[in-house]
């Protein structure tokens, strides 16, 4: 056994160990949720393991490298599909939330809420008495997960290795090699995809760490992508996007086309700074095709549709929204107050955008709004249809207090 195994194990067996029986482990298929398994068997001395999938749209290829890495753990995962949840109760919040955390387009804050609520109500179901979990104790997920176990599943004890191990990155690497744990990580850190958004190596991104092109799922680089502009139209029903290319479909559906046609021509890199839940710093890179183009598109579907105090009041709801989500209170009461209001709001928000996507950017070329608010043939300055001497008197009276400003300053120089 070579020193760095000898420190390794040391440090693991000189942490205290929950005594546990029936564990059920939230398992993806990656590193830490694979090293978990064996922690299990060797650590926790768990009787019995239970490990659940939850398939949010992480797509075919991930799923079967995951099939494979559990026939090599010896383990056969209960596999329960949530996409449709996901895309249909969950993502259609997040549009007509505008759900952006400080340029994050908010997503993993979510998928890891989902798999911890249905994870906490296999294992209640289950008889279990512990659920396991892979977050670190540096990242965002361990509040996430935590929060909702302890909503769904407040009696059972909850197992976060990597963090309660104090596990590095290289460690738990160095464990899998030591216990022939199957390790596919591309880069350092991994990612984290579902059909809204996909994240790579985070928390692991140095600061001017270049990031090889091969590492894209569906990213063309913009300097990559096709010379000639792509066209494109979706078509908005009541804030949600119902129709890509003018052909209707399921929101799932319509994710994964519009991501492989946004992704190639250059859309979607994000590549920031973001400030976890305990205010650390770290620079995440995310590729959201699909996600950047509804996004936008519908900020400025509202921009038409809503009113100018409901766009107002609604940067504030919107942001509040995120702030939420992202921090792990998808199931807090004033979360669920805040999309009762946002609900409200979508009722006109109807239109079909053309847009014309090319190396990275985005233009719009062609709006349809059925139920906007934008009259030209009122606002026009080419129009005659408003007289303007209506508004001499109106422009008195909104001036009034500007004056009496001016004569108060008129006076305090007299002082």
């Amino acid at each position: 056994m070579n020193t760095d195994i000898q420190t390794i194990l040391h440090k693991i067996n000189g942490t205290h160990v929950p005594h546990v029986k029936k564990v059920a482990v939230a398992f993806s298929g990656g590193l830490d949720s694979c090293l978990a398994i064996e922690l299990l068997r060797k650590i926790y001395k768990a009787q019995e393991i239970i490990p659940i999938t939850i398939d949010v749209g992480q797509g075919k290829q991930e799923m079967d490298e995951l099939h494979e890495k559990a026939k090599q753990l010896g383990i056969a995962p209960i596999i329960i599909d949530a996409k449709k949840e996901f895309s249909e109760l969950w993502l259609t919040k997040a549009i007509e939330a505008n759900s952006n955390y400080n340029g994050y387009p908010v997503s993993t804050s979510m998928t890891r809420q989902l798999v911890a609520r249905v994870v906490a109500v296999e294992a209640v179901k289950l008889g279990c008495d512990a659920i396991l979990e892979g977050s670190t104790g540096k990242g965002n997920d361990q509040y996430r997960m935590h929060n909702v176990f302890k909503f769904f599943a407040p009696q059972l004890e909850i197992l976060v290795p990597v963090r309660d191990f104090d596990l590095t990155r290289t460690e738990e690497v160095t464990l899998c090699t030591y216990w022939n744990i199957p390790v596919t990580e591309q880069i350092t850190g991994g990612d984290d995809k579902t059909m809204w958004c996909r994240s790579i190596a985070s928390g692991a991104v140095g600061l001017n760490q270049q990031i090889p092109d091969d590492v894209w799922l569906w990213l063309t680089p913009p300097q990559q992508a096709p010379d000639k502009p792509t066209e494109i139209s979706i078509t908005f029903k009541q804030g949600i996007p119902v129709a890509l290319n003018n052909q209707t479909m399921p929101l799932d559906t319509l994710l994964e086309n519009l991501n492989e046609v946004a992704g190639k021509n250059g859309i979607g890199l994000i590549d920031m700074f973001e400030d976890g839940i305990m205010g650390l710093k770290s620079r995440e890179i995310y590729e959201a095709p699909a996600a950047t183009v509804i996004l936008n598109v519908h900020k400025d579907l509202e921009q038409a549709c809503l009113t100018k105090e409901e766009i107002q009041f609604k940067k504030m709801i919107d942001a509040q929204w995120a702030y939420l989500v992202y921090h792990g209170l998808w199931f807090h009461p004033l979360k669920e107050a805040l999309d009762a209001f946002v609900k409200t709001t979508q009722h006109f928000v109807n239109g079909t955008y053309v847009i014309a996507l090319y190396k990275g950017t985005m233009t719009i070329t062609q709006r349809t709004l059925p139920t906007s608010l934008f009259y030209p043939e009122v606002r026009s300055i080419t129009s005659s249809a408003f007289n303007q001497q209506w508004c001499t008197n109106a422009a008195k009276i909104m001036g009034l207090p500007i004056e009496l400003l001016a004569q108060r300053l008129a006076k305090e120089k007299q002082l």
